[in-house]
């Protein structure tokens, strides 16, 4: 396991069965560096794991930063690949749930945007407390993984769930995790985001309220997972996922003419963009002046990309969305069946949470047997593995 693992230890009495983690994940080839908050160095001395990782434990907010590049919670969330919370006490889910960055582990998560697994440990009363499952569901929505707590003797002499889980099964299930991210190894994906925009002059365009942000997450998603991503984006603000390829287009025609491209060449297109339906029969040269009379705009009809493209498709797995205000499912449906779609995404974009501008969605999958799958509302980046684990599940039959 090649891998750099930041684990982040926090004050709980079952800090000493990370010692193991440690040990066991170093043994397996894995660099590993540790966070401790001050509460934890009350169980377990840095020293100790300094002695197992050989790299220096971080503990201060402000401390030595000779050793980085940049301040020291960015530098080490560059770093690593992955990253461990064991054990995470409820304060400690408390501020991450709200975005309270107090100490270094806090503000490092803040500034990590890879894969997370969180391992609770407390007293009973403490885990099953509404306020302790209200954060724990906060952080799932946002994709970070949590491993349950193991029932048992506690350390405050009572029974019941709360247990950190043995060092093996947190191994395990960090392997399991760092596996499930190459699925689509020597696979191919074409991601489509954000709004075409069509011009009426060199000023002024017809557009609309796509951010891009859902398709940006699916191509780093798919990364992460392994494939060889064209992420070809219409008009969006975000700053591009990494270690892909990246073609910005502005008009329909000109996503038309990058995808058929690149149709040959994927295993899958997933078509996340808001691409307009029509467009300037004719735009001015110029620009337009204004002028007490009203201004008349002659729209013709865009090519329907997705259609075309399921009709083009063979062996491609074919994904579409559709962003709809009312007849949610109906409408899906009969875009699922006239665009020869393998599954579709569905989303009413006037609930709130949901929708453009906001980094939240609820949405369901609708596939071609007529089985939907709906989705509490979640992070956009949690939506995306979702549709990612799918069509690997299709890629891999």
């Amino acid at each position: 396991m090649q891998k750099n693992i930041l684990i982040g230890v926090t004050g709980g009495i079952a800090a000493y069965k990370v010692v193991e983690v440690a040990s066991r994940l170093k043994k397996s080839g894995a660099n590993v560096k540790i966070i401790m908050t001050k509460h934890a160095t009350e169980f377990v001395s840095p020293r100790t794991f300094q002695e197992i990782t050989n790299n220096a434990v971080s503990v201060e907010m402000f401390g030595d930063a000779a050793n980085f590049i940049h301040v020291e919670h960015i530098s080490l969330a560059d770093w690593a690949d992955f990253m461990l919370i064991a054990p995470a006490t409820a304060n400690f889910l408390a501020k991450t749930a709200h975005g309270i960055a107090d100490d270094l582990l806090t503000t490092t998560i803040l500034a990590f945007d890879k894969k997370i697994l969180v391992c609770p440990s407390m007293n009973t009363k403490m885990f099953e407390n509404p306020a302790t499952q209200a954060n724990l569901s906060t952080l799932k929505a946002r994709g970070i993984k949590i491993l349950e707590p193991a029932s048992g003797n506690l350390a405050c002499g009572t029974s019941g769930k709360g247990r950190l889980p043995e060092p093996t099964e947190i191994c395990a299930e960090i392997e399991k995790i760092l596996s499930e991210e190459k699925i689509l190894s020597g696979k191919k994906i074409l991601v489509t985001a954000g709004g075409t925009v069509e011009a009426i002059d060199p000023v002024r365009y017809i557009g609309n309220r796509s951010s891009g942000r859902m398709g940006f997450e699916i191509a780093k998603v798919a990364v992460n997972f392994g494939a060889e991503v064209v992420l070809i984006s219409g008009k969006s603000e975000l700053e591009p996922p990494k270690n892909l390829e990246f073609i910005k287009v502005e008009a329909a025609t000109e996503m038309r003419e990058a995808i058929l491209k690149h149709f040959d060449s994927v295993d899958s297109v997933i078509m996340s963009a808001a691409v307009a339906d029509y467009r300037i029969k004719t735009p001015s040269a110029q620009k337009i002046k204004k002028s007490d009379e009203n201004l008349t705009l002659e729209l013709v009809k865009n090519p329907d990309i997705l259609k075309e493209l399921g009709g083009l498709k063979k062996n491609q797995i074919l994904i579409g969305f559709a962003a709809e205000t009312q007849n949610i499912l109906e409408y899906a449906n009969k875009k699922l069946v006239e665009k020869n779609l393998n599954f579709i995404v569905a989303n009413d974009v006037t609930a709130e949470g949901a929708g453009f501008g906001v980094s939240t969605n609820i949405a369901s999958i609708i596939w071609r047997n007529g089985r939907v799958e709906s989705f509490e509302k979640m992070s956009k980046a949690a939506l995306a593995e979702k549709i990612i684990e799918r069509v690997a599940n299709l890629l891999n039959r």
